[in-house]
């Protein structure tokens, strides 16, 4: 299938699911959960053997959607890439569409995307977020024809407790809520906020794989990345320990800190910036997983924008829940960690202050591109 119909037939599924579901801003919601595609901008594009010298694979994470992915869909195509973003199986439509995927399902969609970029571009690189970057290194240990790798807040490795996630089968046919981590408001129109169990078992499985496949393979392309060292979802050691063996000169570390001075071990001075996650004049605690790929302008997840992630107080602590949904610019940000939240209400860190920043890194990194 060429990536226009398959962009057409996941709008037309999307239009139909939600209208289903009687979504309100229906045209809105379709248009931030739809794949997408864009042509660039920039002079000088041309390839050799293709249309284009180079392309890139966005790959959104898990609960999100491309929507997610638009300003670096923007930036790579201000700068000559060709861009193609995929939709995750489950994802788009409603939470429960995740309660029997499995990651396999993922991994497709990601070689499915790598396939028809390839058909237009001589050089191929994958851009993932979250669980969107695990799948895309899963990708490139499997395709030679992959030249290099974008992670953000890359999910290599979660908890070990998630191998026991679908234990719920045994009873869930009894109990249906025992099908889910949480089961929330779902108050975004990009993303669920409810999390089934099986989201967690699937990702356990893959970065099962991925590690058996990392201990038998070196990666010798370049790898630009980007995580919080705060961050509660994606396992930041692991990304550290990925980082170490990215053996290519070019190869770039972005991470996120509130304490600049402490260096991670193994990972070589010219391979790192370490940039300060404390922004006081933005009540801004600390970076997050969820803050690396969106800036502070966003219209949903930005500084003001519609859309305050509250999710961690829900149902547990409703009274601040209420405070924080109803008076979002008072509340602190940062990663839901134990020591931010003693700090007062908490909006968990939806955008990242220092886009603009990243954006320079990111560009002098494919200066370096071989």
């Amino acid at each position: 299938m060429a990536f226009a119909d398959y962009v057409a037939l996941n709008r037309d599924m999307l239009f139909k699911a939600r209208a289903k579901l009687g979504a309100v801003e229906l045209k809105k919601i379709v248009e931030g959960n739809a794949p997408f595609e864009l042509k660039p901008l920039a002079a000088d594009t041309a390839g050799h053997n293709k249309t284009y010298r180079r392309g890139v694979l966005l790959t959104h994470g898990l609960t999100d959607s491309p929507y997610f992915m638009r300003h670096l869909a923007a930036f790579f195509q201000e700068n000559g890439f060709r861009v193609m973003a995929v939709l995750l199986p489950g994802h788009g439509t409603q939470p429960g569409d995740l309660l029997d995927v499995s990651w396999h399902e993922w991994a497709r969609a990601v070689a499915y995307g790598t396939d028809r970029l390839a058909e237009e571009v001589d050089e191929v690189y994958l851009a993932g977020f979250s669980a969107g970057g695990a799948l895309s290194v899963y990708q490139s240990l499997r395709d030679d024809r992959v030249r290099g790798l974008f992670l953000f807040s890359p999910a290599l490795e979660i908890s070990p407790r998630a191998a026991r996630a679908n234990l719920h089968k045994l009873y869930s046919w009894l109990i249906p809520s025992a099908k889910w981590v949480a089961i929330r408001p779902d108050k975004s129109l990009y993303k669920y906020e409810s999390l089934p169990k099986n989201v967690a078992a699937q990702m356990h499985a893959l970065a099962k794989k991925l590690g058996s496949l990392l201990q038998q393979h070196e990666i010798g392309i370049p790898v630009f990345a980007a995580a919080s060292q705060d961050d509660t979802t994606a396992n930041t050691p692991a990304t550290l320990e990925f980082m170490v063996h990215a053996r290519h000169p070019a190869s770039k570390l972005v991470l996120y800190t509130t304490d600049t001075k402490k260096l991670p071990p193994g990972i070589p001075a010219e391979k790192l910036e370490l940039v300060d996650s404390v922004v006081p004049g933005q009540k801004i605690l600390s970076s997050a997983h969820t803050a690396i790929v969106l800036s502070a302008d966003d219209m949903h997840c930005g500084a003001a924008g519609e859309y305050a992630n509250c999710a961690h107080y829900y149902p547990g602590d409703m009274e601040k829940y209420a405070a924080c949904i109803k008076h979002p610019e008072q509340a602190l940000q940062g990663e839901v960690t134990e020591q931010n939240l003693k700090a007062g209400i908490l909006r968990r860190l939806m955008y990242n202050p220092n886009f603009a920043a990243l954006k320079i890194s990111m560009q002098r990194f494919m200066d370096n591109l071989p």
